[in-house]
């Protein structure tokens, strides 16, 4: 069996931290496999590779020299490679990109340079064997991955093999250098890892797990020991910044167990993420796993005497949403309104055509947008089985002022939701935190 490691910038940051990957990587045999992301920040102050070559190419756009900044992203490598007394002929490498500049390279192109030279320093360092993401991960000509094809690829190349393995892009159909979004090498590791049916895929970071609440909000919050995929799926959704929220699909296709660990701290156990936990003795002393939230939501409510009765009234709604390109969220419903959530900022643009559109499909008695709105969720496993829980939160955030804007829970019994004040919103995180955690 094998283990897929994938570490993020700040553990790509510098010599040092290097060090810290290569230590932990050897302390393991059964970790083959290892996916790094572009140098991140050292400091506060400093800037991530990856911010400069996006930056690179915005200068490049308008005809205005970027040597400053590339020389920035050079001098980031140069002492990596130095300090750590790598032999990496960087230089021909910085130059085939110097001259890409030149020659009008592509946004993707050139936004994945930062991972590829990370993990060609990385292969020198470790003694592993460099694959390019080129060389396995391809993309369709929609944008989805093509994983039958990546998967047999990337099996063939790990053959009883060490590797290294540039994250955040792959090949598009048109043979171009694709990325994926930013924090796309939390999915490059995943992918790999269900390519290569790991034991478990470790996704190495700068914290200790999972924490159950955003810490600029919550101080000192506590991890999450154990996760499942639907709560993680819920909780990455929702706003909380650990792993890109696709990352999660291709592990959990395979319920392969996913780990988060911290690279500066390699001996805490972190977060494990898995399909289901048969014996989790935290189910009974804790069914709230974490609160999470995201902010600028908009609520447009149509109500119609008899609405509830008419036939085909949610297909009309949703068409009209549809036709404008606009994602509904939530759909937190009464007998004779139908409430929508939406992102503020994109209803804003699309208002008056959305109203139009829904009075010529329903002729509603009234159709009124709020916005402003939070919305703030309790994530955990079977709350809909704990009598009182929703009641609970009603009096918590009540006893402090917090008025509810909407409540939806479904029946998957993973999460409840409550629409608060924007105003509100990190109040309404407290207080859920220590109502339900402490």
């Amino acid at each position: 069996m094998r283990k897929v490691l994938k570490f993020g910038g700040s553990s790509m940051a510098s010599a040092a931290q290097y060090a810290k990957v290569k230590s932990i990587v050897e302390a393991d045999p059964a970790r083959t496999v290892v996916v790094v992301s572009a140098a991140g920040k050292r400091t506060p102050e400093d800037h991530k590779v990856t911010d400069l070559l996006y930056l690179c190419h915005a200068h490049m756009r308008y005809g205005v020299s970027c040597d400053s900044v590339f020389s920035m992203i050079s001098a980031r490598y140069l002492e990596i490679r130095d300090d750590l007394g790598l032999s990496t002929d960087l230089e021909s490498e910085l130059a085939r990109i110097r001259d890409g500049l030149e020659d009008d390279i592509s946004e993707d192109a050139l936004a994945s340079r930062g991972e590829y030279l990370s993990a060609r320093l990385m292969a020198d360092y470790l003694g592993f064997d460099f694959v390019d993401a080129t060389e396995w991960l391809r993309f369709r000509m929609d944008g989805t991955v093509d994983q039958e094809f990546s998967y047999a690829a990337l099996q063939r190349l790990a053959e009883g093999r060490k590797i290294v393995i540039p994250g955040f892009y792959g090949l598009g159909a048109d043979g171009n250098i694709r990325t994926f979004s930013r924090g796309g090498s939390d999915i490059t590791g995943a992918l790999a890892a269900a390519a290569l049916d790991a034991e478990i895929y470790e996704n190495w970071t700068d914290v200790s797990g999972i924490l159950m609440a955003d810490p600029r909000i919550v101080e000192n919050p506590e991890p999450i020991p154990r996760v499942t995929y639907a709560e993680l799926r819920e909780l990455s959704y929702l706003g909380a910044q650990v792993l890109h929220e696709d990352t999660i699909f291709p592990v959990a296709e395979k319920n392969i167990p996913l780990n988060i660990r911290n690279t500066n701290d390699p001996t805490h156990p972190g977060t494990i993420i898995m399909e289901r936990f048969d014996d989790d003795p935290d189910t009974d002393r804790r069914f709230i796993t974490g609160i999470a939230g995201k902010k600028d939501f908009a609520v447009v409510s149509i109500s119609k005497k008899g609405l509830s009765s008419e036939v085909g009234t949610m297909r009309k709604v949703f068409e009209v949403f549809e036709t404008h390109g606009l994602a509904v969220e939530y759909t937190p419903n009464g007998i004779d309104t139908v409430c929508l959530v939406v992102s503020a900022k994109q209803l804003q643009k699309r208002s008056a055509a959305i109203v139009a559109g829904l009075q010529e499909a329903l002729k509603p008695d009234r159709i009124e947008i709020a916005d402003g709105i939070a919305i703030v969720a309790a994530v955990g496993r079977k709350m809909a089985r704990r009598p009182g829980i929703a009641g609970q939160i009603f009096s918590a955030l009540g006893d402090e002022g917090i008025n509810i804007r909407l409540i939806s829970q479904g029946p998957q019994e993973v999460n409840i939701i409550v629409g608060v004040d924007s105003r509100d919103f990190n109040a309404a995180v407290r207080v859920l935190y220590n109502s339900f955690v402490r």
